[in-house]
């Protein structure tokens, strides 16, 4: 009789186990399968919010076909905990798996509607942007100048919405004042906007804020940011740089950042300055003579004069030997890298070669044959100039 009792119990415990991993197989297959959607929606999930109310209204949105098989996904990845606040572009047929990733990953907002403060070296501007979920691809309805003048409709009602996202992106090469200037010029940010900040110590990035953001807290983090991607570039630098001080190093990549107009050439742009300093070749670089007389408070808005290129200044590179006293902007990571991990050549001159980019040399003589090149760009592009302003 036991071994009869014990038998049916062990055939029930298996049917219990096969029913559980059929169960476990099916769930996991409607995590991982296609989901429902059948166009993009957009997804705005509140500030402490539960991964609870984000699957009921997922459910309600038509994007999960069961809430709870979502919450019992998410927890199984062990992900519950990581859910941030924003909006987000929910793709059509994004599964399950592919949800709980977007809303738990980082916390970037992705769609709805989002104003872009962008701080560029001429002036800063504000975007507000539209993003349309079938093209997933954000359009711009209304740009206009922080502080100048009565802010655009598009803005006032991008102002009060609640799922609105903010961005305020600090451009590469900007400085430290013009940073602190848009702050003040900027209606969202509430509070005493400090004084500037040394010069080159904030990194250059998009960071999102808020209605009531402190400009110090936001501040204090770009200058935090700034001094980890120095302090881990410094840790991997090449060999052998004429360079002997992370604040040396800053200084140079300011300079690169400056001269850069293709991204790419970071590191031979840099490239020519460290052979130069390692040939006790002066730098001759205009952007630090601009810094020398604007002290970084705006642009310049002309040409340097002969007097100027003359002047023994501080930051008048064309005079002094080696690098200025302090960086003239705020470097991107890139530069810093490019500063502390140059390409490997023998340029020691560059010139503009009318593309954005810059025609580098060996010596003087190429040199001075990209230069009668240049000039000649130069002369036809502003004959065009002249020939177009004519004709309007």
């Amino acid at each position: 009789m036991w071994r009869h009792v014990a038998s049916n119990a062990l055939t029930f415990f298996v049917v219990v186990l096969f029913l559980v991993g059929g169960l476990i197989t099916w769930g996991v297959g409607q995590y991982r399968a296609e989901g429902p959607l059948d166009a993009a929606i957009c997804l705005n999930v509140p500030s402490n919010s539960s991964m609870r109310s984000v699957s009921a209204e997922l459910a309600a949105q038509g994007a999960v076909t069961s809430p709870t098989v979502f919450r019992i996904g998410v927890d199984y990845e062990d992900i519950g905990g990581q859910l941030k606040a924003g909006n987000f572009l929910i793709p059509a047929g994004a599964s399950m798996e592919a949800i709980a990733a977007e809303i738990t990953g980082t916390g970037a907002s992705t769609c709805g509607t989002r104003v872009v403060y962008r701080v560029g070296v001429a002036r800063t501007v504000a975007e507000v942007q539209s993003l349309d979920p079938a093209t997933g691809s954000f359009t711009e309805t209304a740009e206009f100048v922080p502080g100048e003048g009565e802010p655009p409709a598009e803005y006032l009602e991008a102002r009060e919405a609640a799922d609105t996202t903010f961005e305020f992106d600090v451009v590469p090469g900007v400085t430290s004042w013009q940073v602190v200037q848009a702050m003040g010029a900027i209606d969202l940010f509430e509070g005493t906007v400090p004084e500037v900040p040394a010069e080159g110590s904030l990194a250059p990035r998009a960071y999102e804020i808020e209605p009531g953001t402190d400009p110090a807290a936001l501040l204090a983090e770009m200058e935090e940011r700034q001094a980890a991607i120095l302090a881990t570039a410094w840790e991997n630098r090449a060999e052998g740089l004429p360079i002997e001080t992370p604040e040396e190093a800053l200084i140079l990549a300011s300079i690169v950042e400056k001269e850069t107009g293709v991204p790419d050439e970071r590191p031979q742009v840099a490239s020519v300055f460290v052979n130069r300093l390692e040939q006790g070749m002066r730098l001759q670089t205009d952007p630090t003579v601009i810094y020398g007389i604007t002290n970084g408070e705006g642009v310049l808005g002309r040409g340097l004069r002969a007097s100027e290129l003359r002047a023994a200044t501080p930051y008048n590179t064309y005079v002094i030997a080696g690098l200025p006293p302090t960086p003239i902007a705020n470097p991107s990571r890139e530069a810093i890298e490019a500063a502390l991990n140059p390409a490997t050549t023998d340029f020691i001159f560059f010139v503009a070669d009318g593309t954005g980019g810059h025609a580098f040399a060996t010596n003087l003589e190429d040199h001075n044959r990209n230069v009668a090149v240049w000039r000649e760009i130069e002369a036809e592009q502003a004959a065009a100039a002249e020939a177009e302003a004519s004709d309007g």
